[in-house]
């Protein structure tokens, strides 16, 4: 009976290292650190229009303007240096001028805000940021699909009486 114990033992002990031996060389692999994608990155490049809808803010209306005012026309290349920080825009067409034709942009935060509110990219008419030209409400950002969609709104004594939307995709994809 001693003899059965002390197999039964080594036989134990045997399993149990036998077992260490298989689970201590297991090394997980984390992987590097990368730096998050920023707003920028994901908005900087050339867009065209794909649509474009005027909402009348106090009477809750739309009217979709893509057909209409040779809008179809309208591109905005929001340019990015090799960090992908904001620096020029131009904007391109013959759609009537809603934006300025040219100069800085700069997101207002680098990352999707947290607290929920939509993010907003400010342009600038001048190098110096002085004065925005416009704000852009940016309603949806490019991710898993391609569409970057602002809004501008107009406001009169700091009341918004009319809205443009616009969906853009990039200027490389066929519409």
């Amino acid at each position: 009976m001693k003899a059965f114990k002390t197999i039964h033992a080594f036989l134990l002990f045997s399993l149990l290292v036998a077992g260490l031996c298989f689970t201590a060389c297991n090394n997980t692999e984390d992987g590097s650190y990368v730096t998050p994608i920023t707003l920028s990155e994901k908005i900087n490049g050339k867009w065209v229009l794909n649509s474009i809808k005027q909402v009348d803010e106090i009477a809750a209306k739309n009217i979709d303007l893509s057909g209409q005012l040779d809008f179809m026309s309208f591109s905005i290349d929001l340019q990015a240096d090799a960090d992908n920080n904001p620096t020029t825009f131009s904007v391109t067409g013959n759609a009537p001028a809603l934006l300025p034709a040219s100069g800085n942009w700069e997101m207002e935060h680098p990352f999707t805000n947290s607290d929920g509110k939509p993010a907003r990219i400010f342009l600038y008419s001048d190098a110096d940021k002085s004065q925005k030209a416009a704000v852009l409400t940016v309603t949806a950002t490019p991710g898993t699909n391609r569409i970057l969609e602002f809004k501008l709104t107009r406001k009169q004594k700091g009341q918004a009486f009319v809205s443009y939307i616009y969906n853009l995709v990039p200027a490389t994809v066929n519409k």
